[in-house]
């Protein structure tokens, strides 16, 4: 299921600015005349283009945009500065920044190159149009991940000659055209799904989920609907269900037992080989990059379905203090997040502890007093070769997304909105919703908000939500919170953070890009 990628040194390209990333080979490397002959040419082509997908724990690390909402804090400035951001500190030299410019501009030229060269192959006729459609959708990808951190970009469909140093950005609304253009135009002509070894391609569910995620982002709820639905009529994915009773299926869903599922829909090979060096404690051989905030432990309802607001002010208290008092919290609590004095893989976690490496504020401890438990498998702890997949996009968002349109649309009482929450909830352990209860479409887009909180937490997801739902100089400004520290009765004081959501919304664009090309214009307040 790995993908060899010896061959990506053949489009080795050259550091600098995005201009330098479309335009520019690696001298050394194979020519294009002795290349580009065969039907393994055109495979290992294509899969360099695929080699750019962003990972979890690894690559563009699209866990940490975790780091980036109130899910999570950042720390260890050697994986990405998450924290200065975070703060409203970054300015257009901001390393996250550049990571994702150069490495996506890096994949578009990738594909464009294929495109232009694949004709050369001697193989079958109709694979070659499937592999065109392939690198073609790929690079509506890549555009529509710059689209959403940067917003308007230059729309690249040719290999850039190297005197074209000048190129434009598009407005972000050519730029959506563009991306939905490409995928719908594909979508009809990619495979429903591939076998099991070729099953991290792009397939015609794939465009689909991504258009529904692209539309969410932009408030087209009917185009969301009709693209989570396109998905889901498909009949090729479906939510994880565990084969072994006493195994919670939303657990293992993340872990090495659940990862060939129906529930990925887009993945990347080995994108959490990463996990335990990012989340997993120091007191297990660890190290804690990134840690959960108060806010998403908060999140997670009873096991009765209320939540934490809901309850009297002395059981409020107790979860406070003791976040799953009896295990009476959504088992998505467990499965998610590590807690103080919860023993894991034999050691007792103690965040507020004299002496340990598990003290807060440690060398690769936590910095919340609470760490992340999805993705982090213990199989990986002594394990010398590590390679957990990573799902961008799975089919319980999809149904978040399908159900969130419908709410949004006006069709919030149609029987589709309660029936795919409680379909999530139930594989979950979660009783189903109180239809008496969520009977309005203000209770119902609440319940959906929370929902996709409990349910996709630290996938990145929540980092797009806050700016589409426009809460994001909200929920990004003031004082984050940690565990409850026992010595004092209080939540830990973690950082306080500054958000300014006009400029925030957006990346800025890379200072080395602005110098380097005469035409490229910052993004507002940069």
């Amino acid at each position: 299921m790995h993908i060899n990628k010896s061959w990506i040194l053949l489009f080795a390209l050259l550091f600098g600015s995005c201009t330098k990333f479309l335009t520019h080979d690696d001298p050394d490397s194979v020519t294009d005349e002795s290349w580009w002959k065969t039907e393994a040419n055109a495979t290992g082509a294509l899969g360099s283009v695929y080699a750019g997908l962003p990972g979890g724990s690894d690559g563009r690390q699209l866990m940490f945009l975790s780091a980036l909402s109130d899910e999570a804090v950042a720390r260890q400035d050697t994986r990405g500065s998450y924290e200065i951001y975070a703060k409203g500190l970054a300015n257009s030299n901001w390393d996250v920044a550049l990571g994702v410019w150069r490495d996506d501009y890096k994949d578009i030229r990738r594909a464009c190159r294929f495109l232009e060269n694949v004709d050369r192959c001697f193989m079958d006729s109709t694979l070659k149009q499937r592999y065109k459609n392939e690198a073609r959708a790929m690079r509506a990808y890549y555009h529509m991940e710059l689209l959403m951190f940067f917003g308007g970009l230059p729309i690249v469909t040719k290999s850039v000659d190297p005197l074209d140093d000048d190129l434009k950005r598009n407005t972000e609304e050519e730029v959506y055209k563009f991306v939905m253009d490409e995928l719908a135009a594909c979508a009809p002509n990619l495979p429903a799904s591939y076998d099991s070894k070729e099953a991290w391609r792009i397939s015609s569910g794939v465009c689909y989920a991504l258009m529904a995620k692209l539309a969410m982002f932009y408030g087209n709820y009917d185009v969301a609907k009709a693209n989570a639905k396109a998905v889901m009529d498909q009949g090729v994915f479906a939510l994880y269900k565990s084969s072994n009773a006493k195994v919670n299926s939303y657990a293992e869903l993340f872990l090495y037992a659940g990862e060939l599922n129906k529930e990925r829909i887009f993945f990347k090979d080995a994108g959490c080989a990463g996990a335990w060096n990012t989340f997993a404690p120091a007191g297990v051989g660890g190290k804690t990059v990134v840690s959960p905030t108060s806010v998403v432990v908060n999140n997670f309802e009873t096991l009765q379905g209320k939540t934490l607001g809901e309850l009297p002010a002395d059981s409020q208290e107790i979860y406070r203090k003791t976040p799953n008092y009896k295990n009476n919290r959504d088992p998505r609590l467990a499965a998610t997040v590590l807690l103080p004095g919860q023993v894991y893989q034999g050691v007792t976690l103690q965040p507020f502890g004299d002496v340990g490496t598990d003290k807060i504020g440690a060398q690769f401890s936590t910095t919340t007093g609470y760490w992340v438990n999805k993705y982090l498998d213990p199989k990986d702890r002594n394990a010398s070769t590590k390679n957990l997949d990573y799902m961008i996009i799975r089919y319980a968002e999809v149904l978040l997304y399908y159900v969130e349109s419908l709410v949004e649309t006006g069709d919030w009482q149609n029987p589709d909105v309660l029936l795919y929450i409680n379909q999530i909830r139930n594989r979950a352990g979660m009783p189903a919703v109180d239809a008496a209860k969520y009977n309005t479409q203000e209770s119902l887009r609440a319940l959906i908000r929370r929902e996709r909180m409990s349910e996709l937490c630290f996938e990145g997801a929540r980092f797009f939500d806050i700016r589409r739902w426009k809460i994001l100089g909200t929920v990004m400004t003031g004082q984050v919170y940690g565990a409850n520290d026992p010595r004092t009765g209080q939540p830990t004081l973690v950082e306080t953070r500054n958000c300014n959501p006009e400029r925030d919304v957006r990346y800025p664009i890379p200072l080395s890009e602005m110098l380097a090309n005469p035409n490229m214009e910052q993004n507002y307040l940069y």
